[in-house]
């Protein structure tokens, strides 16, 4: 097939979602289809090139930074990208078109179909769906959805990344949809889990924004400050890094809490090696790329009791989920792993099991079986069957 991908947000731009529609695309690329990917460009950026054999075709929309894009810029992606988009169905006629995130992504996929013809698959993450992160998109979804709708119903098929995201899009539109989470590649066989080191190294990735709950996170900490036995490392930056700072200053941890800002994927994986556990107090979570990467360096996972993170843990197999915001239930459940090597152990232990769930071999299986029966679907419209 040839596949033609959209996504505004393409690595080394955006977040877990841009990752996950990276690591799809290029699995395609490997199960021998012809994959192109048209995203946002910035000016450090090439506007062409070929990565892990995928086409990605950059087109400027004056972005302003790597790792977070304003609605504004968004809408600039739509316009920007559009008539590249008709270059790709005019002159490289793609099959199918796989467009990652609804909003904005979707609407240029819709275009797109209406134009060519050409059949759709959207991929939804959690900030697609209202409901999901209601106090970032609950005004976007009270003014646009009557516009939002139609990129639903039009579309060939819809996929999501977590079983919480489902039952939200469910809900919002009623239409069915198929859950394939978002994946990672495995080696054959993964390295030996390395014992605890001294100290216990903690680690949390992610933007600084109010989902993420890192202020939550700092207070939680601050009451197992007196075991001498664990550091933080936080990556990741974000409009709530001054507040985040301030909870360390606070608290007297600064010599315990390390803010290394974005690093590269390569730096990401380093740090994620030679950590044991993994923090995730979110308000909201898809299903974070983040957190898969983490099952598969062997890292227990203690996070909030919420959809997206229930297909991660298993309850006291590879981790532990407590209520939202509660600190007596978050600090307790950290200090228990830091007491109690065996316990850790075997967290980190289930993490390596759980992670098999997410092979981006079978993931990409799925996608390729759902894309297929959308190129059919329109083969099968022009025969009239």
């Amino acid at each position: 097939m040839r596949i033609l991908v959209l996504c505004y947000e393409y690595p080394p731009l955006g977040g877990g979602g841009g990752r996950a529609a990276k690591s799809v695309a290029e699995e395609l690329a490997r199960r021998g289809h012809e994959v192109r990917v048209q995203t946002a460009g910035m000016r450090h950026l090439p506007p062409r090139e070929t990565i892990e054999g995928v086409e990605v075709f950059r087109r400027e929309s004056f972005r302003r930074r790597e790792e977070s894009c304003s609605v504004a810029e968004m809408a600039l992606y739509l316009v920007t990208s559009f008539l590249p988009t008709l270059g790709h169905l005019r002159a490289w006629r793609p099959d199918v078109i796989h467009a990652h995130f609804a909003v904005p992504t979707g609407a240029l996929a819709l275009a797109a179909h209406i134009l060519s013809g050409v059949p759709y698959v959207l991929t939804v993450q959690l900030g697609d769906v209202p409901g999901g992160v209601p106090e970032q998109t609950d005004k976007l979804f009270r003014w646009l959805n009557p516009f939002i709708t139609p990129i639903w119903k039009r579309a060939a098929a819809i996929t999501v990344v977590s079983e919480f995201v489902k039952r939200l899009a469910i809900e919002a539109y009623g239409l069915p949809v198929r859950r394939i989470p978002n994946g990672i590649a495995l080696e054959a066989t993964l390295p030996p889990l390395v014992p605890e080191r001294q100290p216990i190294r903690l680690l949390s990735v992610g933007r600084f924004n109010p989902q993420k709950n890192y202020p939550f996170l700092i207070d939680a900490l601050a009451r197992v400050a007196d075991l001498k036995n664990w550091r933080l490392t936080m990556i990741g930056d974000g409009a709530e890094m001054p507040a985040v700072k301030g909870r360390i200053a606070a608290h007297g941890l600064e010599d315990r809490i390390e803010l290394l800002g974005w690093l590269g994927a390569g730096d990401v994986q380093s740090q994620m090696d030679g950590s044991e556990v993994f923090l995730m107090p979110s308000l909201s979570e898809g299903l974070s790329v983040a957190a898969v990467e983490a099952l598969k360096s062997g890292l227990a996972i203690l996070g909030s009791e919420i959809g997206g993170l229930t297909d991660l843990v298993d309850q006291g197999g590879n981790g532990f989920l407590v209520p939202v915001n509660d600190l007596d239930a978050y600090a307790g459940k950290l200090r228990l792993l830091l007491t109690n090597e065996p316990l850790l152990f075997q967290c980190r232990s289930g993490s390596r099991t759980k992670v098999h769930e997410f092979d981006l071999k079978e993931i990409g299986a799925e996608y390729e079986e759902t894309l297929r029966a959308a190129a059919l679907l329109r083969k099968k419209r022009a025969l009239g069957v």
